[in-house]
């Protein structure tokens, strides 16, 4: 399969499955969506969540075998992706936002389980999340804004972001430099696509001058994006070309203001409320942390070997996990992965994915 015949946004990845779309509203005022794949009833469904950049489109590529095909294959025959306020499926990433992880943790992840729940009623529930996907439902489960979580698994991150020294300047200095210097609202991995001299189309031009480890400048501009690495986001080597061709298609435009507080969390050492001292922040915690002890959903932790966005992020909050509920929650180290060939390597099917299953299945019963 070439990249001219990978649609965007396709849905083609997932075979043999009804497809039903949920639309639906947040409180304050956006239209999210979740998508439906079922075979059959279930007792116990799979819920997908994605990171910042990317959309519900990373477990559902049509190039090798994804996650949601591979959870229909081992029994889990209703499994839900949901589109939330990051995904590149929706315009508001590229709009002018001062949105947050908290936001998230408030509006979007209990709209989208009110959804789910009129559908499949009391049925356990599961959830695998990626990125600040993962950060934010983790932060909402820690903080009750959603319940009945049956187990959670997290890849790359959860709630004590760690990155590289050179990400921590980046976080300090970026967003306010390309917001009011450059005159950048967002940063686009497309931007190399751009008409010739735009903003956009030098700065991928000056990022592509610091990465000659491929000749794909939107590869480029996901490792300015995020982390540090040649490349950062994933390992070449664990990726279909067509992949590492359409790398934009998977990971899309980003707004700033997620960068402002994932730098709040990396100082802080856990995550925290961006702005606690606003009212309609009220119902969720300063530190999402102080009540890990009681949440009693077991956690799956998978920590890539090679990240070099969020570096050992999941295994120190492993190590704090295992100080306050010793024995609930679990570890993966992936070895010779990066933060996200986990999810779109072409051997996740073989290397990752049947340690999820293998955690969704001990955790069924």
């Amino acid at each position: 399969m070439t990249q001219t015949t990978i649609p965007r946004r396709t849905l083609e990845g997932v075979r043999d499955a009804g497809v039903t779309v949920y639309p639906f509203a947040t409180e304050d005022g956006l239209g999210l969506e979740l998508t439906r794949f079922e075979r059959a009833e279930c007792d116990d469904v799979v819920l997908l969540v994605h990171g910042l950049t990317s959309a519900s489109d990373v477990f559902i590529m049509p190039e090798h075998q994804n996650l949601a095909s591979h959870l229909l294959d081992a029994g889990f025959t209703d499994v839900w992706a949901l589109d939330f306020r990051m995904s590149g499926r929706f315009p508001y990433d590229t709009e002018t936002h001062r949105y947050t992880l908290d936001d998230i943790a408030l509006y979007d992840f209990p709209a989208a389980l009110e959804v789910i729940r009129r559908q499949i009623g009391d049925r356990r529930l599961h959830v695998v999340a990626h990125c600040l996907g993962s950060v934010s439902f983790t932060m909402a489960l820690f903080a009750g804004t959603v319940t009945g979580i049956t187990s959670l698994t997290c890849n790359s991150v959860s709630l004590t972001p760690r990155v590289p020294r050179f990400s921590k300047l980046k976080l300090a200095l970026g967003p306010s430099l390309l917001e009011y210097v450059v005159g950048l609202p967002f940063i686009d991995p497309r931007f190399g696509q751009a008409p010739a001299f735009t903003r956009g189309w030098m700065l991928s031009r000056l990022v592509s001058l610091f990465h000659g480890e491929c000749d794909v400048r939107a590869c480029h501009m996901q490792s300015f994006q995020w982390g540090a690495g040649k490349p950062a986001m994933y390992q070449h080597e664990n990726l279909l070309p067509v992949t590492h061709d359409r790398v934009a298609d998977i990971c899309c435009a980003s707004g700033l203001n997620y960068y402002r507080h994932v730098h709040k969390m990396v100082n802080a050492g856990r995550s925290v409320k961006y702005a606690p001292d606003d009212p309609k922040y009220g119902g969720l915690p300063t530190d999402y942390l102080a009540n890990a002890a009681d949440v009693t959903t077991p956690l799956l932790l998978l920590a890539p070997e090679k990240n070099r966005v969020f570096t050992d992020s999941n295994i120190h909050f492993h190590k704090i996990l295992e100080r306050v509920a010793p024995g609930r929650h679990e570890l993966a180290v992936l070895p010779g992965y990066g933060h996200l060939d986990p999810l779109i390597g072409k051997n996740s099917h073989l290397d990752v994915f049947p340690r999820i299953v293998d955690f969704l299945k001990r955790h069924s019963a």
